[in-house]
Parts: C-alpha cells; structure tokens; sequence
C-alpha cells in the first residue's frame, strides 16, 4: 500500500463533507410541524367531520348471521359421496361435508331458493341522503309479480304511502327500455317502443300494469314497526340474483369434530340473513331426504311391478292346479314321500329367491348401462349388503356429474376429458366386476340346489303319470308362490326404510336475529383512515417543502456544515431603519451586537493596532449593510475610532441611514474627484464616521483592486482604530476575496431562512483552504418560535419576559410555553 494513501482518503472525505447539508433536517421538520400545529388540529376536525357523515348517511352496514348443523355418517345411498371418491375432488377427511358445501353453493341449490323466496326482488328505503336496504318482512307489503308478463330489471319502483292501504308508483324519469326481462325463460324479449309510464295511486292487491312492468302488492301479514317514508322495489334477473348470493355465503367445519358444518350468511339486512339461512337449510334438508328415498322408492316401484308380473304367473299356475284337482280329482296321493316333497320344495323355493336376485342385479346392470343412475334400485332388492358396490356407484355418479360440468368448458378431444372419461370406464368396469362376482355366486348355488333337487326326485319317477303331473303342477305353484312371498318379504322391507327414513343433516343452532352488530364496514377503522390520511396531507406538505426547502433554517446544522466560528446571532429587526443600535440602544438586538463585538477579538490580534473588519453575504437581501452599521456603532459607542466604509459601490445604502448627502463618495475619491477629508462624515456618534459609496461608477471592480483603494485603507488606519468595510456580496462578484486579504477580520452574514445552502459552500472550501483567513460567521434575523432556541449563548436579539430589554415590555409567551408552565404548576413543579 503507498505510505499516506489513507491520510489522503481520510482528507478527501473530510473536504467533500464539509459545506455539504443533510438533505432533510429532521429537527426544522418538528419544529415546522409544532409551529403548524393548527392545520393539523383542522384536519383532525374535518376528518371526523367526514367520518361522521360517512357513518351516519353513506356506509351502508353488512349483517352476517350463522347456522351450525350436523352431518350423521350412516348414509348408505348412491346419491351421497364417500371417502373412496377422495380422488375426484382432490380432498380427505369429511367427503360428506365436502358433498353438502358443495350443494349449498351450487346454483340449482340457490336457483330454488332465488325463485321459492323471490330474492330477485330488493326492497330498500331512501332518507334525505342515504339509502338503507331492507328486508322483505320489513316492508308493510310485499310485491309479487306477473312471471308470464315481460318485466324490465334494474329499474327502481318507489312506492309512497298515501294512507288507507294506497300506495303510489312513482318511476323514474328516464331509464325505460324496451328489452324486458322474462323470469319463465329467463332470458330477455324486446318489445315495441312506448313512452314513460305515470304514476299511479293503487291499492293493495289492485294489479299495476305497464309496457314494462305488471305487479301487485300485497299485504305484510306479519305487522311492523317501522314507519316508512317510501318503500324502493328493484327487481334483478335470476341469474344476477343467484351469483350475488353465492359470493355471500360461507361454509366452514368445526376444528373439533369435522361432521359439524357452519354456514355464514352475510347481506344488507339481518333479517334477510336469517330468514335466507333457515330455508336454505330446511330445503337442503328436505333434499337431502329424498336422494335417500330415490333408492328405496325406485326398488319399491321395481318390487310392484314384478309382484304384478308374478301374481300373473301364481294366479295360472293356481288355476293349472285347481284344474288337476277338479278334472282328475286329485285332492292326495297316497304313499307320498313328504319328507323328499317338503326338501324339495325348500330347495325350489330357495331357488326362486335365487332367481329373484339375479333378476334385481340385472335392473341394476341395465341401470348401470344406461348412465341413467336416478333409476337405480337398492342392492338390498339383490340380498346384497356391499359397501363397496354403494361406494362405485357414488363414485360413478359423481364422475358422471364431473363430466356434465366439465362438458361445458372444455372440448370432447381434450386431455381433461379423456381423463374424466378414463376414470368413467374404470368405475363401470369395477362396478359391473362386482356385479360379475354375484352372478358367479349365485349362478352356482342354483346349480347346487338343481343338483339337490334332481337327487330328491329320483323317487317321484315311480309314480304314475297322472301322480307326477299333479306333483309338478303343485311343485310349479309352490315355486312361483315362494317367489311372490320373497318379493312381498323385500317390498315390506322397502316400505319400513321409506317410512323410517330421515335427513342426515340436524340443525344444532339455527340462525336467529340476536342483535348482532355489523360486521363491515368498519366505522372505526374507517374514522381513523380518514382523520389520518387528513392528518398526513399538512405532514405530508410539510415534509415535501422541507426536502424542497435549501434555506438555512438551523443554526446547529449550519455550524456542522460549514465549520467556522460563529460571531453572533442577530434577531429580527423590529426598527424602522438600520440604526438599532443608537436608536434602540436597551434592545435585545443591541445586546447581541455587543456580543459580537466581544467575539471580535478572537478573530484578530489584540495588539494596539487599528483593525479592518470586512463584511460581506452571499447575495443581496441578507442585512450584510445593517450588521456592518450595527456593529460600527457598538464599535464607535465603545470609545474606539471607528469608520464604516461604504465599498459595495454597485449598490448604495448607507447613507439613507445617517441622512448623509451621497454626492461625494468612496467612488469620487478613488477616481480622484475628491479628497479623503471630502468623502469623510461625521454621525450622532462621536467616534463614528462614515464614507459613503457615493455615484454609482461604470467600473467598481476595478477600482476596489485599485492601489488608490488599498493606500486608501492604509491611510485610515493611521487615524482610526476599527475600519468596517461593507462589501459586495461574494456571490456576486469576487471583490470582496481581493479586500479579505487586507482585512483583519472577514465577517460572513448568514440570514435566517434567506440564506440558500449552496451558496455557502463556496466561502467554506476557501475557508478550510486556507485562502480565507480570520472568517466568522454572523448569523442575522433570527426567530424564536414557540419558545425553542439553540443554547449557544450567543446573544439571540429576542425578548423572554424578563424586563431586561425593552421589547419584553410587549412580551408574550408562546402558547406551548403557557401549556408547560400552567401543566408544572398543577403538578407543583417550578
């Protein structure tokens, strides 16, 4: 590494550090913000103004009512899912619940309930400014209307009491169209043109009919309580309806026990809510109780007419036997074989259960076949009781349905649906496999039981012909007969679980208007939004205009920048001209220019030599002429020979100050119009004396670097001891750079919030360069607000209340000041 590349490093950072202000000045930001404290108070109070207003005639209040009910898991129907169709939907656990959160956002569900309920018709109510929805029960009447008459939706009907169960329409004035909704096709008719429709005063359960509307009111039966000015009636489609609700309705499952379903219902109304979730469940319920009962009924109706069928066949083969008894009058044999007969006629009758069976499982294979699955007959009508088969079937169903809703999305050749279709023929397969399995079983106890039977009837080949058809007669009819009392057996079966049967869905908590508050919006939540984003405007202004701002505003930042030594703080000059000092001598601003003339002798030697003090700023504006007057005076006050010279010669001043004629000035004697003694004046002040800028010349620049100029002060330090120059501004031209080098001292004046940032850097880089010498800095026009300061101890040419200057005799102290002080005294503090 090169030797002294670190000190280098170190010094490059420290220079380019130096001149340089933070971007934001979070302190000003603070003070600005307390000092503006009013605006903020303002905004907190049309923020809650607003929020009131919002409130009381804008939000509109969301209700949310709930309903838990239990999921019992004995289903044994085809129409109900288990858990061995967990694949199809992607989910586990309760495939139960997961069926019935399914139906109840279905549309067909919510289809049935818009049109059962009449939800395509919103009532509301409409103040001064706000408009409330109501419930249907909320309304003194209600509206029903003609479904076969083309109506137009979206259109509001406002009915006004007029007293005697008289109401009147009144529509509105422009909206009417020709294309009207039709709630039996569910689509829209366009009709002919025709022109708004009057209104009209009608009475309950008088038709009101219009080009596009027909309805009737009709009476509330249940009273209510609330008086209404006007009643709005909107009707929407069907479709509209149904996708609202949807998104309104929520269905969960206790973290507990996953059987227990919990259905949220959220709307306008609170009694809309309740009213919605106890029909919906009550429908869901009465479904759910006939897809149980489909089975059964189906294999009731499959029993009925296969008993019709055999009762056929057992009334001819009873006819067949009455005919041998009366014919051939047969009534006994003798030396009947009974045992053998009565063997034979169980295994024949278990035979014909056999058969009955295998017919059950051929209507469930041709059922199977057809896709037609509302058909289906219970395997109990098979003397089946498989779990498995149930679950294929659920499963195939529900494929079946997957395939229907898929239908509509995607095309015949596509992936998903070769898919879908895939696991349909899979499912048949197991489910005509299972079927397979019980024809094979049962297949081979009849040819069991033929073989038994065949065994049992070697003997009855000994009878005569006239013997052995009377037997097969009667072995036909008790046959036929065991297979009628095996079907009557399975019907009464049937009929037991039809009667027995009930939902599997129990309501456990019923939903109930309990006064619950709303649940959105969120009045508060909103109230604070609004007053803190009213709040964050004036903060927001504030902190836009300090990042913007590039005034020097804080004295503390304004010493951390630039590094050099501060004179003196001057506050606002509340005097009608510049002459504060002599004029004002007991002020608080006086007193600040004695401070600075006690500072002045850190800036040069004290060595019995007369001095020059040079002033100058960054540009014009600054009070660099009233700090170079104030300080002369104090100068001249103090007893010490003073002259104050007038050197900005482009821009004159001081002479409107001291009343002095500016005829004859530094400007006349440097290009040797005149005299010293001519340009010399006397003030009110005996060691003050003043040289004017006098004309304003073509060329000052070149006469400030003259040699005339620089003798000139030479001259005058032989008869004064302090010489105060009152330069131009180095931010302008670079005079005063040239007359700092024969100066003693450099004062630089900095004005409160006038000053800009950047023009500072300059005279710092050529401070800390060395090339300016004995510089300080006087900070001018300097305000305490609110009671706060710096503590530099400066002097800050402002009054505390003290009787000390003359200002404080109109003192008052700033409002968070009074707040303190009265706080403290509450508390006993001093």
């Amino acid at each position: 590494m090169i030797p002294g590349k670190e000190n280098l490093k170190s010094a490059a950072e420290s220079t380019e550090k130096i001149g340089s202000f933070a971007f934001f000045d979070f302190e000003n930001f603070i003070r600005r913000i307390i000092s503006n404290w009013y605006w903020f108070a303002l905004m907190a109070a049309l923020g809650y103004g607003i929020s009131w207003m919002y409130s009381k005639y804008y939000a509109q209040r969301i209700y949310a009512s709930n309903l838990s009910l239990s999921i019992s898991n004995n289903t044994a129907s085809y129409f109900t899912p288990n858990q061995s169709i967990n694949f199809i939907w992607g989910q586990n656990g309760n495939q139960d619940g997961i069926y019935l959160k399914k139906m109840l956002l279905s549309r067909s569900h919510n289809e049935y309930l818009v049109k059962q309920l009449d939800l395509f018709i919103n009532y509301s109510t409409k103040g001064l400014i706000k408009q409330t929805y109501l419930d249907k029960y909320d309304s003194p009447v209600f509206l029903e209307i003609d479904k076969s008459h083309p109506q137009q939706v979206n259109y509001a009907i406002t009915l006004i009491p007029r007293g005697a169960s008289r109401y009147e329409v009144v529509l509105p004035n422009e909206g009417e169209t020709t294309s009207l909704y039709s709630y039996v096709t569910e689509g829209f008719t366009n009709i002919r043109p025709y022109s708004r429709p009057a209104n009209k005063i009608i009475s309950v359960n008088e038709w009101y009919v219009s080009p596009n509307l027909k309805f009737r009111l009709v009476k509330n039966p249940q009273p209510t309580t609330i008086e209404l000015e006007n009643i709005i009636l909107t009707l929407s489609t069907v479709n509209q309806t149904v996708n609202s609700l949807v998104s309104t309705i929520g269905v969960d499952f206790d973290k507990e026990i996953n059987t227990i379903m919990i259905i949220s219902k959220s709307g306008y109304n609170l009694n809309g809510t309740v009213n919605f979730l106890n029909t919906s469940v009550d429908e869901l319920q009465k479904k759910r109780l006939i897809d149980r009962n489909t089975v059964d009924k189906n294999t009731e109706n499959y029993l009925v007419d296969n008993l019709s069928k055999i009762r056929k066949k057992l009334d001819s083969s009873a006819a067949v036997l009455n005919h041998l008894k009366v014919s051939e009058g047969l009534y006994d044999i003798k030396d009947r074989d009974e045992k053998a007969l009565m063997r034979i006629k169980d295994l024949e009758s278990k035979k014909a259960d056999l058969i009955t069976k295998i017919n059950s499982l051929n209507s469930i294979k041709n059922t199977l076949s057809s896709q037609n699955l509302d058909r289906m007959i219970s395997m109990n009508a098979a003397g089946i009781e498989d779990g498995s088969f149930s679950a294929t079937v659920s499963e195939l169903r529900a494929l079946y349905l997957k395939r229907r809703e898929m239908a509509l999305i995607y095309t015949p050749n596509s992936e998903p649906m070769r898919e879908i279709n895939r696991l349909i023929n899979e499912a048949r397969g197991n489910s005509n496999g299972s079927i397979r399995n019980y024809y094979t079983t049962y297949l081979n106890e009849i040819s069991k039981i033929d073989r038994l039977i065949t065994g049992e009837s070697v003997d009855l080949v000994t009878y005569p012909e006239k013997e052995r058809r009377y037997l097969d007669a009667e072995r036909g009819y008790n046959m036929i007969e065991a297979t009628y009392n095996s079907l009557l057996s399975k019907q009464n079966e049937t009929q037991i679980r039809v009667a027995t049967n009930k939902s599997d869905i129990t309501v456990i908590d019923p939903a109930k208007n309990l006064g619950q508050g709303p649940i959105a919006p969120d009045v508060q939540k909103t109230k604070y939004s609004i007053i803190g984003g009213l709040l964050l405007l004036p903060l927001l202004v504030l902190g836009i205009s300090e990042a913007l701002d590039s005034r020097i505003r804080n004295i503390k930042e304004l010493l951390q920048a630039t590094k050099i030594p501060l004179l003196g703080v001057i506050g606002k000059n509340s005097h009608d001209n510049n002459l504060t000092v002599l004029e004002q001598p007991r002020s608080s601003v006086s007193e600040a220019f004695r401070g600075i003339r006690a500072n002045l002798r850190f800036l040069h030697k004290e060595d019995g030599k007369s001095k020059v003090i040079l002033l100058t700023s960054s540009v014009g504006g600054e009070g660099k002429t009233y700090i170079s007057i104030n300080i002369a005076s104090v100068l001249g006050l103090s007893g010490r020979k003073t002259i104050l010279l007038g050197m900005d010669l482009r821009k004159p001043k001081i002479f409107g100050d001291f009343k002095i004629d500016n005829k004859y000035g530094i400007s006349n004697y440097l290009t040797g119009e005149v005299e010293m003694d001519k340009i010399i004046n006397q003030t009110k002040i005996p060691n003050l004396h003043v040289a004017t800028s006098g004309p304003i010349p073509p060329n000052p620049s070149e006469l400030l670097m003259s040699d005339r100029n620089i003798k000139f002060i030479e001259e005058l330090k032989n008869h004064y001891d302090f010489i105060i120059i009152d330069s131009p501004p180095v931010g302008l031209v670079a005079d005063p750079f040239e007359l700092m080098k024969y100066a003693d001292a450099s004062i630089y004046v900095v004005r409160h919030e006038y000053t800009e940032k950047y023009m500072l850097k300059m005279i710092t880089e050529k401070y800390h360069n060395h090339e300016v010498q004995n510089l300080g800095l006087v900070y001018n026009d300097f305000q305490l607000k609110q009671g706060y300061g710096y503590g530099y101890g400066y002097g800050y040419g402002y009054g505390y209340g003290y009787g000390y200057f003359d200002e404080d005799k109109n003192y008052q102290e700033p409002t968070l000041i009074r707040i303190r002080n009265k706080v403290r005294k509450i508390f006993g503090r001093t």
